[in-house]
């Protein structure tokens, strides 16, 4: 197969904290790889602006030195580079105050589309937008690109959206979600809404439960001050699991445009039950093999944050009444792995002796690693021993399916980035769907602190609390286990 590349049109793209980590790993990279396919037309212009006081040429060397470190050696060929420099200039900008806005009104052109993309602490996101106008830089056509966190809790959410809303409308702004982003999420809408075989099977008559989890070997050490006052369920399941749940239990929207897909994943959120104390498990890593406890890495003896949440989550509508939904996240589990799993209902009546084993249909959809899908089918097990039924995965490994061509996938923020220049919002969060989040949120982390209950420990590299598993096991199911 070959992959269609199509250029966008002409754009300024300015981003503020240009020299940051986020733009040195991500950004910049993103926008390089998407240089070197074609995709970013010659008059395309990036602009890094920031608080360091460097002139372009030394910024030109501080990309430079982003995409040798950051993007893989066999794609960063030197006339690429060299050519994607060309097109990168930098202002030095004081975000508060009033140096460097001059500078940059001169450099855009009005007339092209423009994308602004903040990244800095959300504390700056007003002092940002509000300069833009204030200096007229931001044109008709201008947008701006926001990252999480998106607020702290309901409050400043609204709060934040009503910021950005007295200077850009709600069209304009785009709130990234890399996971929405990635190819495996978006191939979940294609799997769902573009096969006969699986959409009339998607409610609660066939499918027994819904499985998602995320999670990561690593643990908070660099983030510990800021994750230790937001914890598993603010960093994580607000957003990202919250996202993978709307796509699974959404209905389907009437057309593959923007409003649609977000006005069904909002219904998903207001359909959300509030969750049961005791369908609720917090836990907090300990200390292991060389490695240190939550609360030495967030420099917090006394901190009752927690680093694993699992949750058993209700969605109350017609589809999916009875059908819990289990989500989990955690840091230093045993492996890395982002997954959602669709377990389907046994057969009503089984014709088979009961010692010749039970059906268990499964639709797997890896997000990371190794992306790819697989769906468990049950056959005979070869031989002649009689009828004895085995479960076995049909596995479609996106790079094993479909070749090169699957392994050379883009970076979320590859595809993200050129959304924003080309208008499409579909795969960014409107304001009201991330309000709806934090008001379901905001209930969860109010019944906690409302028992002041420390999180349970765990040991470092393994799968997170026994209560998680008691969480499953009393529902006489089990969570699908961490591959290492």
């Amino acid at each position: 197969m070959v992959s269609r590349v199509i250029p966008v049109e002409p754009f300024d793209l300015v981003i503020f904290g240009g020299t940051g980590d986020l733009a040195r790993r991500k950004i910049l990279p993103a926008l390089y790889l998407r240089h070197r396919d074609g995709q970013i037309p010659d008059d395309g212009r990036i602009i890094g602006a920031a608080r360091s006081e460097m002139d372009a040429a030394g910024y030109r060397e501080t990309v430079a030195e982003a995409v040798r470190q950051f993007v893989v050696p066999a794609k960063c060929e030197p006339e690429q580079l060299a050519r994607f420099l060309e097109r990168i200039d930098y202002v030095a900008i004081d975000a508060t105050g009033t140096r460097g806005w001059g500078d940059l009104a001169e450099r855009m052109r009005p007339d092209l589309a423009q994308a602004f993309y903040f990244s800095v602490g959300p504390a700056l996101f007003g002092d940002l937008a509000e300069r833009l106008h204030q200096h007229k830089i931001a044109g008709p056509r201008a947008r701006i690109v926001v990252e999480k966190p998106f607020g702290h809790d309901l409050a400043s959410a609204r709060a934040l959206n009503a910021t950005l809303a007295c200077h850009f409308d709600e069209h304009q702004i785009y709130r990234i979600d890399h996971y929405l982003g990635k190819e495996t999420v978006q191939n979940l809408m294609a799997v769902r809404f573009g096969n006969m075989l699986f959409e009339p099977l998607w409610k609660n008559q066939y499918i027994d439960h819904v499985q998602i989890t995320v999670a990561e070997t690593v643990g908070v050490e660099g983030r510990g001050a800021y994750y230790d006052r937001s914890g598993a369920m603010r960093d994580m399941v607000q957003n990202h699991l919250m996202q993978l749940l709307c796509l699974i239990a959404m209905e389907p929207p009437s057309k593959f445009e923007p409003d649609a897909v977000r006005d069904e994943k909002l219904k998903v959120i207001r359909a959300l039950q509030p969750v049961e104390a005791d369908e609720i498990v917090r836990g907090q890593y300990q200390a292991g093999d060389g490695t240190a406890s939550y609360r030495d890495d967030a420099e917090n003896p006394d901190s009752r944050t927690e680093s694993f949440i699992a949750l058993k989550v209700h969605v109350a509508n017609w589809r999916w009444n009875g059908t819990p939904f289990y989500l989990r996240t955690g840091k230093r589990m045993r492996a890395r792995m982002s997954e959602i799993v669709v377990r389907f209902k046994e057969p009503p009546h089984s014709i088979f002796e009961e010692d010749t084993g039970q059906s268990a249909n499964e639709l797997a959809i890896r997000l990371q690693p190794n992306e790819g899908m697989d769906l468990t089918v049950t056959i005979k097990e070869p031989g002649p021993g009689g009828m004895r039924l085995v479960n076995v995965p049909l596995d479609m490994t996106f790079a094993e399916a479909l070749g090169e061509e699957a392994t050379d996938v883009p970076d979320a923020y590859e595809r993200l980035i050129m959304d924003v220049i080309r208008g499409n919002q579909t795969l960014f969060m409107r304001g009201d769907e991330v309000e709806a989040a934090w008001a379901w949120t905001d209930q969860v982390v109010a019944a906690w602190e409302a028992r002041g209950e420390k999180p349970v420990p765990y040991e470092a590299g393994s799968t997170g609390p026994e209560e998680a598993l008691i969480l499953m096991h009393r529902d006489a199911r089990r969570w699908r286990e961490l591959n290492t």
